[in-house]
């Protein structure tokens, strides 16, 4: 099991907390269980409807879009995270690739973090239009 520290040093990676403060983070990593899954295991599936984000702490993850492979990701990426704004449907499906060990942080705690740190909801507004900015460039230019 990975100690608080390491769990607040895997958070400061994601982009979506990038911004964060270590107090804010915190309260991220409080809200958040530890779990583990071995290869093979399903993480989300594609179409489904999603509650919960998953970060990864160790291992690989594949990621499908249509049955097809088009990302394995490491740790210090984050998987679903658009369950913690939304109910749409899952837009990928993720499978461990090799055995895992993930943060996991629903809907309803993630809203509650959110309620209680204000702060937290104006830099990951930042985060998503800095992606979205991102993603607009890769596809118009």
């Amino acid at each position: 099991m990975a100690s608080k520290k390491q769990h607040l040093e895997t958070l400061r990676t994601v982009s979506l907390f990038s911004g964060c403060s270590t107090k804010e983070l915190e309260k991220v990593a409080r809200a958040s269980d530890e779990i583990r899954m071995t290869a093979g295991t399903l993480i989300v599936d594609q179409g489904q409807t999603g509650r919960e984000a998953f970060i990864v702490l160790e291992g690989d993850i594949e990621i499908k879009r249509n049955n097809r492979k088009v990302a394995t990701l490491g740790p210090g990426a984050v998987v679903g995270e658009l369950s913690l704004l939304d109910h749409g449907p899952r837009t990928a499906t993720a499978i461990c690739a090799t055995d895992c060990t993930l943060l996991v942080i629903d809907q309803r705690r993630f809203l509650g973090v959110l309620d209680s740190v204000p702060t937290i909801t104006h830099k990951l507004l930042a985060s998503l239009a800095a992606r979205i900015r991102d993603l607009d460039r890769q596809y118009f230019g």
